[in-house]
């Protein structure tokens, strides 16, 4: 279940990010953790996420989260990137990871099966279309619980 201060702390740290040429990921607030740890996962839109991008990131989301006081009790910030074995989720990953070998799973079978692997071709408003071995898949949309990359090949 997602922290109740996450949606603020989104709506912080999004244009934060963005000011730097970055866009956040993810964010998680593990309070069960003493002190809590508040994980902002960031990605830059232009080259590879380094450690640079994160420490100007965590340099700059810190100042914003000290001023809107979101969080009053001591708590540790962790900047970092997702890295690649992550799902498939914007318009701007589907289309950045063209031609990159996936792994879709759907919520029932479709075609008598619920594992799909192939190179992923692109993303519409009905339906993901992967090459497999040179025949063009397609999966609809509302079937699809997950894509991600597949680190297998």
């Amino acid at each position: 279940m997602t922290h109740p201060l996450v949606p603020q702390i989104i709506d912080l740290a999004t244009p934060v990010a963005e000011e730097l040429g970055l866009e956040v990921v993810g964010i998680v607030f593990h309070t069960n953790q003493r002190p809590p740890v508040l994980r902002v996962d960031i990605r830059n839109l232009q080259q590879d996420t380094g450690l640079d991008d994160c420490e100007r990131m965590s340099r700059a989301l810190e100042a914003s989260l000290d001023a809107a006081q979101i969080i009053l009790d001591a708590y540790v910030l962790e900047v970092s990137s997702p890295g690649i074995s992550r799902q498939l989720v914007t318009d701007r990953e589907f289309i950045s990871f063209k031609g990159f070998p996936v792994v879709i799973l759907t919520s029932q079978p479709y075609n008598g099966q619920q594992q799909w692997t192939g190179q992923l071709i692109r993303r519409d408003e009905t339906a993901v279309y992967l090459n497999q071995k040179g025949r063009v898949i397609q999966i609809p949309r509302s079937l699809i619980a997950r894509v991600q990359l597949d680190e297998r090949r």
